[in-house]
């Protein structure tokens, strides 16, 4: 008889005494007596009411007890299989077509954590997502060319081919850095469909068009511009090579760019700063006069809330922000030519000597790189049941949600505008900002030549991906995390898992009936599944991972509490079967992590489903038995190892090569 039984038959035994007594004192007993006798009833209706209640909670708790007692099936689930698009990826009728663009980096620089993170990698994540998720997804990106900051990295870096032909020492600037972003970003397993480049022939064509519908509809205006030139470098000077004081009285920068104010935010015309000066030189530059086209944005403006009305739902908050400052302003006409060598060339009489604004013609690049990649380009650009992607650190964000979406509706063609922005924040670097020029904070060349697998970084970036606020890249806590999360988590989990599969059970996963305590474990494991999803499906990758990270941690939870290694020891076939069950389930669950890490942890994705034996999966919608009984397990060895303290004293005295010093730029 357990405690609370025992406790029962008392209170019984006490009720029955009283009962007993009651009766006796009843027949003779003075007045005195009868008012004692009414007290002990008053007690007897308090210790009936105990009993009650611990019968029911008696009754409730074998109940509870039958049913943890009562054995079932885990409930299959049959994975189904990834398969990789072959040949070219074109929108298919009626299905998910999702089309992704990450804001095209500028070529004359090496790319840091920063710049990977907020565009690239974010944008791969997605894909990833998006094609083991059994959606059709084409990811474009590559490097964004012309512009000002080329011509002078050519004129700094090839100086003689630069007197020869302006134009073939930027093309030198940009095949050396194309090059070299092409290898970073295949070393962090950037996973594009088509990696190309807007100095090509494909550029030309599509801005050209994109100009002359424009033109048709009289969407450009001439305007004499005064602008400011450079009499040391012989040369009209573009706006972000001017920098004085930021005009707004209320901010008053004093390092303020000519085309955007970094403190405020503002977006500005270099001929309005307050006492401007030559980046390069340091000279006060001269007022000249010069003949400009400008994009008529006030007469596209109503068009553009129509359609952004119906659009900005899915945005990330800083976009929704930023655009809606914007259109609080107003738009204005804005200039879209320049006086440069180096770049798409103006068809249009009068402007052959001009060069379009490079924030014209970069995200122009989407397309005409994915022309680049197929003839049939149109299908994603101006086909149907396409969804559109945008992936962009947040400065980038008023040239994508009002310029560029202006330029497409302008032409009155049927281009597919964007449905979803998902800006960044900052990422920082150990309390400060990233800074090539200063050696400061660690650029994509220098990750590759740690001793830190791509994988790792990938995981620590998403994990301080800089979703709603800037966030910061410290040393000390990339090593926590990777020893804490990486190695105690999600990889002791999986060897464990995997290991008991091999040492006892011959490497065959077995099978076994589960219990009611096991079945509310599957049932959590699902709540974080589905809000998994949720959170890829809405780009909250940073939660999507913690997600992943606290499935892991229910699996080493599982392994705690029913301890298979003393279990499958025991003579007790019902201990056995636990035993049995708790390696059959964390199996499943290894399996099922190799799904969801395919997104973040691609390398690391493989290598489980390399050692479980499995082919790639499709991330389900359910957790439950994928794996087939004495299903072969092929091997168990650690995923990831510990980063030593050395390592980081080593690590963070990496400093930057000044010989690639940068030349600020706009991205496209």
């Amino acid at each position: 008889m357990d405690q609370t039984s025992q406790k029962i038959a008392q209170i019984e035994e006490l009720s029955r005494e009283l009962d007993a007594l009651l009766e006796q004192a009843t027949a003779s007993a003075p007045e005195r007596v009868q008012e004692s006798v009414k007290a002990l009833q008053a007690d007897k209706q308090k210790l009936i009411y105990q009993a009650n209640i611990l019968r029911r909670s008696v009754n409730a708790e074998k109940i509870e007890a039958e049913k943890n007692n009562v054995l079932s099936q885990f409930e299959r689930v049959k994975p189904t299989t990834y398969q990789a698009p072959s040949g070219t990826v074109l929108p298919k009728p009626g299905k998910q077509n999702i089309l992704i663009t990450s804001a095209l980096p500028y070529v004359n620089n090496v790319p840091h954590l920063g710049n990977v993170v907020g565009c690239v990698l974010s944008a791969d994540i997605f894909a990833r997502y998006s094609r083991f998720s059994g959606k059709n997804t084409l990811y474009i990106c590559g490097t964004d060319e012309y512009g000002t900051a080329t011509e002078t990295k050519a004129f700094q870096d090839f100086k003689e081919l630069y007197d020869k032909d302006v134009r073939q020492a930027c093309k030198a600037v940009c095949d050396k850095y194309h090059a070299l972003h092409k290898e970073v970003y295949q070393w962090f397993q950037i996973s594009t469909d088509h990696f190309g480049r807007t100095s090509t022939q494909f550029q030309d064509d599509v801005v050209h068009e994109i100009f002359n519908d424009l033109d048709k509809r009289g969407m450009w205006l001439e305007k004499d511009v005064q602008q400011l030139f450079s009499p040391k470098l012989d040369k009209f000077l573009a706006d972000r090579f001017v920098e004085g004081t930021c005009p707004k009285p209320e901010c008053a920068y004093e390092d303020a760019r000519g085309d955007q104010c970094d403190k405020c935010g503002g977006l500005l015309n270099a001929i309005d700063l307050v006492n401007p000066r030559c980046k390069f030189t340091g000279c006060t530059p001269e007022i000249r006069t010069s003949k400009h086209l400008f994009l008529n944005l006030p007469k596209i403006e109503s068009e553009l809330k129509v359609w952004l009305n119906e659009v900005t739902s899915e945005w990330s908050n800083n976009a929704k922000q930023i655009f809606d400052s914007w259109i609080k302003k107003g738009l204005e006409p804005r200039c879209m030519t320049r006086d440069l060598k180096w770049g798409v060339k103006v068809p249009k009489e009068g402007f052959d000597h001009k060069v379009f604004y490079v924030w014209f013609d970069a995200p122009i690049g989407y397309p005409s790189i994915t022309a680049e990649y197929t003839p049939k380009w149109r299908d994603w650009w101006q086909g149907k049941d396409v969804k559109y992607y945008q992936f962009m650190g947040k400065d980038n964000v008023p040239f994508h949600s009002v310029l560029f979406p202006s330029y497409l509706l302008g032409t009155g063609k049927p281009w597919n505008l964007v449905n979803v922005i998902n800006a960044t924040e900052y990422l920082n670097y150990e309390n400060g900002k990233f800074s090539k020029s200063r050696g400061v904070g660690v650029f994509g060349n220098q990750a590759a030549e740690t001793n830190i697998p791509s994988d790792v970084w990938r995981f620590y970036l998403i994990y301080m991906r800089p979703e709603v606020q800037d966030t910061e890249f410290q040393w000390s806590d990339f090593q926590l995390k990777n020893n804490s999360e990486l190695l105690n988590n999600l990889g002791n989990f999986i060897n464990r898992g995997l290991s008991f599969v091999v040492k006892f059970y011959d490497q065959k996963v077995p099978s076994a009936e589960i219990n009611g305590n096991m079945r509310a474990w599957v049932a959590e494991v699902n709540v974080l599944l589905k809000e998994y999803i949720e959170c890829m499906e809405s780009n909250q990758q940073r939660e999507g991972l913690r997600r992943v990270l606290a499935i892991s941690k229910l699996g080493n939870k599982l392994i705690q509490t029913w301890q298979p290694w003393v279990k499958v020891k025991s003579k007790d076939p019902a201990l056995r079967n636990e035993a049995s069950a708790c390696v059959m389930l964390s199996a499943n669950l290894v399996f099922l992590l190799s799904s969801l890490l395919e997104p973040f942890m691609p390398m690391t994705s493989f290598e489980i489903a390399r050692q479980l034996g499995v082919a790639r999966a499709q991330i389900p919608s359910k957790f439950g038995a994928f794996l087939e009984k004495d299903h072969k397990v092929y091997e168990s060895r650690p995923l990831f190892r510990k980063i030593e303290d050395e390592e980081v004293k080593e690590y963070r005295a990496l400093k930057g090569d000044d010989s690639q010093k940068p030349i600020e730029s706009s991205g496209g």
